[in-house]
């Protein structure tokens, strides 16, 4: 008499675990191309937070199938920890986002001089590459915010002569792939030169303004760097990050040409 093996069924939580973690991670590739196509920001926001919805119930279906496989016997533990696994990489970014807000104060709006911000250039090529948007002053709260999160942020100096400054700054502003938008040397009746650029994000691409003021002193050139988001009121430290990187490659380029 053949014996009827009955095989256990696999957990429809497991299933919807890695259903659901597939949409999201489908999902979040969409955001990602829509966000460097260009569209609204708040669109792609919109888009990329309800894969990070479906990413949380992925995790919860895999805690639910983690139980119902252990008490039933049911099949489907490759598949739940794929689904898990899935949603876990949607979340780790959002995730760390999160513990970075929590760490950090709410600043867009980062400067090497709080006593005397950088401008930024108001000239048509400047404000076209804008869309006629200008950072707006920083009230005293934000000054005291940064000097207590970021007291590395300081103003550089480089060891060079005006025009050298302006055109290792340049360099340096070229190596972060920066794009600039407006750039004049030292001179005129203040004798201050400055560079404009715009950078974006290496996840979603959205813009970020920086200025460049350049000031000849005697012997040397100081050098303050002011990085704004365009948008969101939080930065999560990318800011002052941007603003600590560029200083770094900044020096080095000047410690080369002084060689």
């Amino acid at each position: 008499m053949r014996r009827i093996i009955i095989e256990e069924p696999y957990s429809d939580n497991a299933l919807w675990s890695r259903r659901l973690a597939l949409f999201a991670a489908v999902v979040v590739g969409i955001g990602l191309l829509l966000a460097h196509a260009g569209l609204e920001p708040i669109a792609v926001l919109a888009v990329v937070g309800s894969a990070i919805i479906f990413a949380c119930l992925a995790v919860l279906c895999a805690g639910a199938a983690a139980v119902a496989i252990w008490r039933t016997g049911r099949k489907g533990v490759g598949i739940l920890l794929t689904g898990a696994l899935l949603a876990v990489l949607v979340l780790a970014y959002p995730i760390y986002l999160t513990a970075q807000a929590i760490r950090l104060p709410v600043l867009n709006d980062v400067s090497t001089d709080l006593d005397n911000p950088p401008a930024f250039s108001l000239s048509l090529k400047a404000l076209a590459a804008r869309k006629g948007w200008t950072p707006p002053s920083l009230s005293d709260a934000v000054r005291q915010q940064q000097i207590k999160a970021y007291p590395d942020v300081q103003p550089i100096l480089l060891d060079l002569d005006g025009d050298e400054a302006y055109q290792t700054v340049l360099q340096a502003v070229f190596a972060k792939h920066w794009t600039v938008v407006d750039a004049i040397p030292p001179g005129g009746r203040l004798g201050l030169g400055h560079i404009d650029a715009i950078d974006h994000g290496m996840i979603f691409g959205f813009p970020d303004d920086i200025t460049i003021r350049i000031r000849p002193l005697a012997g040397q050139t100081r050098v303050d760097v002011r990085s704004v988001s365009r948008v969101g009121r939080h930065d999560f430290g990318a800011n002052a990050r941007r603003i600590e990187d560029f200083g770094d490659e900044l020096k080095t380029l000047a410690d080369a040409d002084s060689k």
